[in-house]
């Protein structure tokens, strides 16, 4: 399994990679894993501010669904467009092309509060 130090993590199985006041969001290397091939990603907060820990989007598999949460306060900039034809790239690239959505982040001391990637190694076992 993949763990990239430059990002921050969630104990839901979000990643979160920093760019000034904004971020990209995706599910972990694990999370893709234990939810099996990806089918479809809805994400309906474009333009909406998000708080910590609340629903933005869900995250379909041949076997569940899966609700999103957001690892910070932010307003949602935008979603990524490729995933609605080859919504398996979150399963072949969950750190490059399959990352979900964009987003200027509200508070950015809540970073300090998510895991670095030993930490989140260390959550699932790895």
């Amino acid at each position: 399994m993949n763990f990239p130090s430059e990002l921050k993590y969630t104990k839901d199985h979000e990643w979160l990679k920093v760019e000034g006041n904004e971020a990209v969001i995706g599910i972990t290397d694990f999370a893709q894993r234990e939810l099996g091939d990806i089918v479809y990603i809805d994400v309906n907060t474009v333009g909406e501010e998000v708080s910590k820990d609340n629903v933005f989007g869900t995250v379909e598999a041949v076997k569940t669904v899966s609700d999103l949460f957001m690892p910070v306060t932010a307003t949602v900039l935008s979603v990524n467009d490729a995933l609605n034809n080859a919504p398996e790239l979150v399963n072949s690239d969950p750190y490059g092309d399959g990352w979900m959505v964009k987003v200027s982040i509200t508070d950015l001391s809540s970073i300090d509060n998510l895991l670095d990637a030993d930490a989140y190694k260390a959550l699932v076992g790895a």
